[in-house]
């Protein structure tokens, strides 16, 4: 299974809530130790924080260096491990277009339009037997498309207006779903006609990801994209 994340997610998400917890405990020591006047405590109160952001920090970084990219083939399915791993993500088509929509709104791409369906499926494997049929609401979804020399691409809002005057742009990402249920969403992007080697990066947009140690937001970690 390839997934958004080379810790288990729910270790990473104690590690970050129980290291944010001992920085609110310390703060309120410190805080208290200032008011008292004792130099000695809130010396050692610091060198404890010092100690504990060393610590979380290493480990992030550690995961980080031991990540690797990985480029997913037409079809392939990457798993989003927001606590459990139940979103998988896919690319399903791609085609290229000058333009888009219908006049006199129509829309003419500065290099190529590429139109990305990807498909969301909530994996009915991923569950207990215990969990039931309820719903689950999906966090923020970034996507961009990074060529071969990393220059980067984001969603074209002026393509997909034209895209929704002529067909159905699908479902937003963020749509609720039950086990077992599907939807697809159409992404446009205005790319270089000579764009290389283009690959899709489909993310969380939760920018506290970027704190949790083995996520793919993390610093310096790898990412797992899409082959477009």
């Amino acid at each position: 299974m390839f997934t958004n994340v080379t810790l288990a997610a729910p270790i990473g998400a104690l590690a970050f809530m129980g290291t944010g917890l001992l920085f609110f405990v310390a703060g309120l020591i410190f805080l208290y130790t200032i008011i008292k006047g004792e130099l000695a405590g809130t010396k050692v109160v610091v060198s404890a924080i010092a100690v504990v952001a060393a610590i979380y920090i290493g480990c992030l970084l550690l995961f980080s260096f031991a990540s690797s990219e990985t480029v997913l083939a037409r079809g392939q399915e990457k798993h989003f491990c927001e606590i459990d791993c139940h979103l998988a993500y896919s690319i399903l088509n791609v085609r290229q277009t000058k333009t888009l929509g219908s006049s006199p709104n129509q829309s003419t791409a500065d290099g190529l339009y590429q139109v990305v369906t990807i498909k969301t499926r909530f994996d009915e494997n991923t569950i207990s037997p215990t969990r039931g049929n309820a719903t689950l609401t999906p966090n923020s979804r970034l996507a961009t498309v990074v060529d071969a020399q990393g220059r980067k691409y984001w969603p074209s809002e002026t393509g997909a207006k034209a895209l929704a005057q002529t067909e159905n742009a699908g479902t937003p990402f963020t749509e609720v779903l039950r086990p077992g249920e599907t939807y697809t969403t159409k992404l446009v992007f205005d790319l270089p006609a000579d764009v290389a080697n283009p690959t899709l990066l489909l993310n969380e947009g939760a920018w506290l990801t970027r704190f949790i140690i083995g996520h793919e937001n993390s610093l310096l970690h790898k990412t797992t994209r899409f082959q477009l």
